[in-house]
């Protein structure tokens, strides 16, 4: 068999999951109560990590089999619905989509790929999406997160890889908040921080 340059690794389901947050669900709800926040978790996305060279055919070919083209912008993010590609780096994304869509999602990418240099990489086990929306996600995330999180800087359609109180994570912005994805073994950790953070906000935005 003649060597393939696609480097393909896939996560393997377990039964019975149990996500890396699902122990914060009753405190999120508490924490969401007074309508100015909103803290929750979004289970088990598809995540698949994506390296090619942007100015090779097999980008090109990349984002026509998945019907997103892959941003070349720094820190902005492609698609919506199903499917979304946020750049990471110069030739790497990570591409999120719903729940079990990781082995036809690898299997086009690397159909697309045709031979050339591509690594794809399920990461869908190693992260989990925490969401922190509403009027006070910004004045939350500002306690531990160093970037300029003001709507005309990082507005929706904007990601970056960044810390939040020190742990590492990919920010997301969208039109009432932020998609956190933290890596599982950070989840619980970074729930914390976010609900005691969020103590002061507990209650109605102000002027609501």
């Amino acid at each position: 068999m003649a060597d393939s340059t696609v480097a393909v690794s896939m996560a393997v389901p377990i039964a019975g999951r149990r996500s890396p947050a699902a122990a914060y669900a009753a405190r999120f709800e508490a924490a969401s109560a007074g309508g100015g926040l909103r803290l929750a978790e979004i289970p088990f996305l598809t995540q698949v990590n994506l390296r090619v060279d942007p100015k090779s055919p097999a980008a090109e070919r990349i984002g026509t089999a998945i019907g997103v083209p892959l941003p070349v912008e720094p820190g902005t993010v492609a698609g919506g619905g199903d499917l979304e590609a946020l750049w990471l780096g110069p030739d790497e994304w990570v591409l999120l989509a719903p729940d079990g869509a990781a082995p036809g999602l690898v299997a086009r990418l690397t159909e697309a790929a045709g031979g050339e240099h591509v690594s794809v990489v399920d990461v869908s086990a190693q992260r989990t999406t925490l969401v922190v929306a509403g009027d006070r996600a910004r004045d939350v995330l500002a306690h531990g997160c160093t970037l300029d999180l003001h709507p005309r800087v990082f507005g929706p359609g904007r990601c970056a890889q960044t810390t939040l109180a020190r742990a590492g994570v990919v920010l997301v912005a969208g039109e009432d908040g932020f998609r956190l994805l933290v890596r599982s073994s950070f989840a619980g950790y970074v729930a914390e921080w976010l609900l005691d953070a969020s103590v002061e906000y507990a209650g109605p935005a102000a002027g609501a």
